[in-house]
This record gives C-alpha cells, structure tokens and sequence, in this order.
C-alpha cells in the first residue's frame, strides 16, 4: 500500500487512513509536515532537490519535510524528517499551519522551525546541493521560477507572521 498517511476533512480531522499515493491521486486533504532550519547566524538553509526524483525535480525549497505517516503528530514528522533529510536530531518549533491547494494535491501544512548548531549530513536522495542564505537572498530566490511553487506561500505566510511578531 506505500506510505500510510491520514486523510483528513477541512478542519483537519482525521477521516481514514489511505496510501499517500492515492490521497495525491484522489486530491484527498492529508497532512505534511516541514521544517525551517536557521543557522546561528539568523540564515535559512535552501536546498534543490535532486534531478531524478517524482515530486518537484531539480528545484529549490527552504523547507524540508514530507508526509505525516498515520499515527505521528506534525512534530513528531517534522523531527523525524528533519532526521532522514539532513541528519539532524533536535525536536523543531511549531509556527503554523495551513490549507495548502498544492501544485500536486491538497493538505494541511505544518510549518516548524529549528536552529542548527552543528554540522549537517544531507541525505543525497533528497538534497543535491544547499546552502545558507540571509533573508533578502532567499526572499530574491523565492520569486524564481525554479522554486518549488508550495514553497512560496508557506514563506509568504511564514514572513506575514514574523514580522506580526
């Protein structure tokens, strides 16, 4: 059955559990969870994703993050990503959640975010180069065309909060 996630109604309540492939297939709500790292120096990881993968070929994220599997809360997705992806163990922040239309299917998104201390070890199957980029350059970045199109309005919604803040 593939990767096991919750589908969920519009207020993100769980429904059922489906195989992710057909919450995408179906354009069924389910949830993913993402994280945001920042180094010491207050800048933002920024990665492409690999050239030969399905979802969002050779573009750039400020996020990392995938699919809550059933059973898992967004943190508990966010920090195992954040684990799988970059090699980094810590428990992110949560910031926010949203209904997100998506360039593949709908669901729920939530956004967390994370300071990194130490070195990171990125899973090459998920990340072909990074790099950390002060607020202006990724905030530049963002706007091209190569950006991976989920990824600018968790970033719109995620600067509208910060500088609420």
């Amino acid at each position: 059955m593939g990767e096991r996630v919750a589908r969920v109604d519009e207020r993100d309540e769980i429904l059922t559990v489906v195989s992710r492939d057909d919450a995408i297939r179906r354009g069924w709500l389910h949830r993913v969870a993402t994280v945001v790292c920042h180094d010491t120096a207050g800048r933002t990881l920024v990665h492409r994703r690999p050239r030969d993968v399905s979802r969002f070929p050779g573009q750039y994220n400020w996020m990392l993050g995938g699919a809550v599997e059933a059973g898992e809360s967004y943190e508990e997705a966010a920090a195992r990503e954040l684990t799988e992806e970059l090699g980094v163990r810590c428990r992110p922040r949560f910031v926010l959640k949203f209904r997100c239309a998506g360039a593949i299917s709908p669901y729920w998104l939530g956004l967390h975010e994370t300071v990194v201390t130490g070195p990171v070890d990125p899973d090459p199957r998920e990340i072909d180069w990074y790099d950390w980029l002060p607020r202006a350059e990724l905030a530049e970045l963002v706007r091209h065309e190569a950006f991976v199109p989920d990824a600018r309005e968790a970033f719109e919604r995620y600067l509208a909060l910060a500088d609420g803040r």
